[in-house]
C-alpha cells in the first residue's frame, strides 16, 4: 500500500469538529482535518481554529469514528446479482459507517478463482462503487497453480472451505488439497481463510431438517467447528502458513487458538454480529432469516465470545453479510440458505450488545476499523490519524432506532434484526473526505466514488 503522506502535504479543505472523536489513543474532543488528496492532515484539538479556507462541519456531541472496514461480505455480483449486487451492497456499506469492504471469492458467477475471473469481478464493480472494494481470491480443488498468480493480480488472501460452501461452483478443500493450498500459500506468503468446519463431525449429525431452530442446532454441532480448527492449526504450525478463521461461533474453539497463538502459529479469528447479539434461544421455529453457517449458538457461548473479544483471542468483528432472495429462506432449516443480511446494521448491532456489556466506543473502532484494516494490510486505513484516509463515520451512540427492513438499502429486504431496537444512528459517512452518505432528511448518496483496492498497491 502506499505510505500514509506526512501530515500537512496538502492544504485542508474539511475540519471535522467533534467532542467524541475516536482516536488511536483514545476519545476525546478533537478537530480533524482533512486535505484536498482525501487523506487526513491533522488532528487538532477541539478549540483550534481551522485553517485558512477550509470549511467547518462541527458535529458537536456525535461522535466521530474511522470508517469501518469490513472483511467479510458476499456481494454476489456478477451472477447472482438478484441476491445483492455492488450498487446495493456499498450503498447499504455507506449507509452503516463502512467505508471499505472486501468481497468474498464465491456466490458470485464465475467465483474469485482466477485472474480472468478477477478481472470480470472488478469490471462489474468499478461504476457501482459507493465504498472502497477490494477482493478475496478462492482456493479451490485443482487451482493451485492460480493462487500465486491472484496474489501478483492483487487479491488480499484466498477463502477456502473444509466442509460443502452450498453452491456447486466453488467446492470443499480436502486434507490433502487444504496441505497443498497451504505450501503455496506460505510459498508466498500469503494468507488463507478458512470456512472451518469438518465434513465427517457434520456428517455424524443429526440431519437436522424442518423447522425447528433446535433441530438445525444439533446439525451444525461445535465439534464440527472444534475438529476443523484442530486441523487447521496443525497444518499451519507444520507448513508455516498465516491463516485467519472466519466467523467463529464455537467457544470451545478459544483455547486451541490461544494455545496456537502462544506457540507462535500466525492465526487471527473474527466472529459476527449474530454471533454476538443474538442467541439460540431467541431463533423462532420456522424463522430462517437467523439461519447461517456455523449457526447462531446458546447464549452461554455467546457471552464466551465477548470475552474472547475483550482478551484478544478473537481478534475482530464483521458482518458475513450473506445475502438471498425471500423465496430462498424456507421455512424448512435444511433447505434455506444459510446467510444473515447484516452490511448496514453491523454497528448499531454491536455497539448496542457492547455498551450494554461496558465496552466503549474505542473497543468499537479496535474491533470492527483498526484490526481488520491490519487484516487486510490496509495501511492506510483504520484509525483517524494524520496520513490515513479520511474515511469516517459519524455516530450518535445513545440515539436509538427500530430496524425496519423496508428501510434498508440492501436489494432484499431480509433480516434477523426486523423490529429489534438498536443503540448507534449513522449520521453521516465520508469517503476520502467526500460525504457519500448523509442521513439529514432522510437518506441520500453522493453517487458511486468508491475505488478498487489491490493487495500492496492501493486503488487501481
Amino acid at each position: 500500500m502506499p505510505e500514509p503522506r506526512a501530515a500537512g502535504a496538502h492544504p485542508p479543505d474539511l475540519v471535522l469538529r467533534s467532542t467524541r472523536a475516536v482516536l488511536p489513543d483514545g476519545t476525546r474532543p478533537a478537530t480533524v482535518a482533512v486535505g484536498r488528496d482525501g487523506r487526513i492532515a491533522a488532528v487538532l484539538p477541539h478549540d483550534a481554529p481551522p485553517p485558512p479556507g477550509a470549511r467547518l462541519e462541527d458535529l458537536g456531541d456525535t461522535a466521530l469514528l474511522p470508517g469501518l472496514v469490513d472483511t467479510h461480505v458476499h456481494v454476489n455480483d456478477p451472477g447472482r446479482t438478484e441476491w445483492e449486487g455492488f450498487w446495493t451492497a456499498t450503498r447499504a456499506a455507506a449507509a452503516g459507517g463502512v467505508t471499505t469492504l472486501v468481497d468474498m471469492p464465491l456466490n458470485s458467477l464465475p467465483p474469485t478463482t482466477t485472474v480472468p475471473h478477477l478481472h470480470t469481478k472488478r469490471a462489474v464493480a468499478r461504476d457501482q462503487a459507493h465504498v472502497d472494494v477490494g477482493f478475496w481470491g478462492g482456493a479451490v480443488p485443482d487451482n493451485t497453480a492460480h493462487l500465486r498468480p491472484l496474489h501478483d493480480a492483487g487479491v488480499f488472501g484466498f477463502k477456502c472451505f473444509l466442509s460443502p460452501s452450498g453452491v456447486e461452483e466453488f467446492p470443499e478443500l480436502d486434507r490433502t488439497g487444504l496441505a497443498a493450498a497451504m505450501k503455496e500459500i506460505a510459498a508466498f506468503d500469503g494468507l488463507l481463510i478458512v470456512h472451518a468446519e469438518d465434513p465427517a463431525a457434520l456428517a455424524a449429525a443429526p440431519p437436522g431438517g424442518g423447522p425447528r431452530y433446535a433441530d438445525f442446532l444439533d446439525s451444525r454441532p461445535p465439534g464440527s467447528e472444534d475438529a476443523a480448527i484442530a486441523t487447521l492449526l496443525e497444518l499451519a504450525a507444520a507448513l508455516g502458513t498465516r491463516v485467519h478463521i472466519l466467523h467463529l461461533s464455537s467457544a470451545a474453539a478459544l483455547p486451541a487458538v490461544a494455545a496456537a497463538r502462544r506457540a507462535g502459529v500466525r492465526v487471527t479469528a473474527e466472529t459476527c454480529p449474530h454471533y454476538l447479539a443474538l442467541t439460540a434461544e431467541e431463533v423462532p421455529d420456522g424463522a430462517s432469516a437467523f439461519k447461517c453457517c456455523p449457526p447462531i449458538r446458546e447464549a452461554a457461548n455467546r457471552d464466551l465470545l465477548w470475552a474472547a473479544l475483550a482478551d484478544g483471542t478473537v481478534d475482530c468483528v464483521v458482518s458475513d453479510h450473506s445475502p438471498a432472495t425471500p423465496d430462498l429462506k424456507t421455512a424448512d432449516f435444511a433447505t434455506a440458505w444459510g446467510g444473515i443480511s447484516s452490511l448496514q446494521l453491523g454497528l448499531p448491532v454491536v455497539w448496542s450488545e457492547a455498551r450494554r456489556r461496558g465496552h466503549t466506543l474505542d473497543d468499537l473502532a479496535r474491533w470492527m476499523s483498526a484490526r481488520t484494516a491490519a487484516l487486510a494490510g490496509l495501511a492506510h486505513k483504520g484509525a483517524i490519524a494524520p496520513g490515513r484516509d479520511a474515511d469516517l463515520t459519524a455516530l450518535a451512540p445513545e440515539e436509538t432506532f427500530t430496524v425496519d427492513p423496508a428501510a434498508l438499502q440492501h436489494r432484499n429486504p431480509v433480516t434477523a434484526y426486523a423490529g429489534r431496537t438498536l443503540h448507534g444512528v449513522v449520521r453521516a459517512t465520508w469517503l476520502r473526505g467526500r460525504r457519500v452518505y448523509d442521513a439529514a432528511g432522510g437518506p441520500a448518496f453522493t453517487g458511486p466514488s468508491g475505488q478498487l483496492l489491490e493487495r500492496n498497491n492501493g486503488s487501481q
